[in-house]
């Protein structure tokens, strides 16, 4: 996905849309799906859970899997989105990598020649209740400079107190190995350089004082060295953040601290890592780009409590994976009184990915496995729970991502599974099951 050799066809994909009325592979069994005036509707099924033996997290006691009810939308925009249910009733979310109306977004400044200080993240606003009959408004595009990087890709989004705080990330320059028979380029994870604000619900903002030379956490030590706070998004805690424990705005994020040449190449991508790392901050324009006012998950004390500093170095793995780990959001399931985590194993960033959902009664932890979601998508990414669709009884929701950029990668054939997964945003209906 992120890299300049795929960005043209997927420009070109987003332009033209995908087909929803192909055959697809549901649950291992082929599915047909129809393209309806409330958007996609197939044959619900359980997706199979199919937890690799060296997974590291017990299975959970409560949640068993995850069954796809048959409702799916079917909108025309791009991708990357990342709801944040704000006061006022609406989700306000990021998008790049395609349109909303007429506004294309792209965060590759390679892309077309269109230069460093010119990478377009977009942002913009879902209208409505009802996850197929959503209206989506293009709130207009903001230019980021990328500095060494290649990219500049929107991360945490929360709106408090009516004021927008918009994150975004760096991605390296691509290098290339050989999987499968055949050659990839990896964009490698970069800095945070930050936040913007804004206080009129994305119309106006006001720029972060960090830059990819000077970002908000003091990393990576060299040029392409590793990253632990890579791509963070902010824990889905409902409306204006109500359930948040303590008036705090939680951050997740997947990073790795390997050095030495890994067994997989790039293993710390955008949709790639080893570890899960925890974060918090009490929001507000003064404390979001300000380094001293955060707190960083620092392992768990002799009493089994959580550790808490503000010092960057004693930041510990809130979860770890080697080579399992990638792209992480959190949302709090109100009606059930869990964390909902998404995880996103997509390496080797082009073919088939691997997601698997996470619960816990506290953000840190014991988390246990729901279910694994091999090829889901088969290449779906940036997985999250919005909280304003999750229905009164907390096992009724809508799994928000995007999927299929590179549908076809030097003859590699990804499918659609399950039916309605394209590239651009997807909404999918589901339940939890028990």
């Amino acid at each position: 996905m992120r890299n300049d050799i795929t960005l043209n066809r997927r420009a070109l994909l987003r332009m033209a849309g995908t087909s929803a009325s192909a055959l697809v592979m549901a649950g291992g069994n082929p599915a047909h799906a129809e393209r309806t005036p409330g958007g996609i509707a197939f044959g619900a099924f359980d997706w199979p859970n199919e937890i690799p033996p060296d997974c590291p997290f017990p299975a959970s006691r409560s949640l068993k899997g995850i069954r796809f009810l048959g409702r799916c939308s079917d909108y025309n925009v791009g991708d990357t989105w990342y709801p944040t249910w704000a006061g006022d009733g609406n989700c306000y979310s990021p998008f790049t990598d395609g349109s909303v109306g007429d506004d294309l977004s792209i965060a590759d400044a390679n892309w077309n020649g269109q230069g460093k200080a010119n990478a377009r993240t977009g942002q913009a606003v879902m209208e409505g209740d009802d996850p197929l009959a959503l209206t989506i408004r293009s709130l207009g595009m903001v230019k980021g400079h990328t500095g060494r990087y290649n990219g500049r890709y929107p991360a945490g989004s929360l709106i408090h107190d009516g004021v927008w705080y918009y994150g975004t990330y760096c991605l390296g320059p691509s290098g290339s190995t050989q999987h499968d028979g055949m050659t990839y380029n990896w964009p490698v994870l970069g800095p945070v350089p930050g936040f913007r604000v804004s206080r009129d619900y994305g119309r106006t903002w006001e720029d972060t004082p960090h830059t990819p030379e000077d970002p908000l956490f003091p990393e990576p030590g060299a040029f392409l060295g590793p990253v632990k706070i890579g791509a963070p998004h902010f824990v889905d805690f409902g409306r204006n953040m109500e359930h948040s424990p303590d008036g705090k705005a939680y951050l997740v994020a997947h990073g790795s601290t390997r050095t030495s040449p890994p067994a997989r190449y790039a293993h710390n991508s955008w949709i790639g890592g080893d570890q899960v790392y925890l974060l918090r901050v009490t929001p507000s324009p003064e404390t979001i780009n300000d380094l001293a006012s955060y707190e960083f998950y620092a392992g768990q004390g002799q009493d089994g409590e959580p550790r808490w500093s503000s010092e960057f170095s004693d930041i510990q793995p809130l979860l770890a994976w080697p080579d399992n780990m990638g792209c992480v959001t959190v949302t709090y399931n109100a009606p059930l009184k869990k964390y909902l985590m998404c995880v996103t194993d997509g390496w080797p960033t082009c073919y088939t990915m691997n997601s698997y959902i996470l619960e816990a009664g506290a953000l840190a932890g014991p988390w246990r496995m729901v279910t694994y979601l091999r090829n889901f998508g088969q290449q779906a990414y940036f997985l999250n729970f919005p909280s304003k669709f999750i229905g009164a009884d907390g096992y009724t929701l809508w799994l928000c991502y995007s999927g299929n950029f590179a549908p076809d990668w030097n003859g590699k054939q990804i499918a659609v599974n399950p039916p309605g997964t394209r590239y651009g945003l997807v909404l999918q209906e589901v339940a939890l099951l028990q």
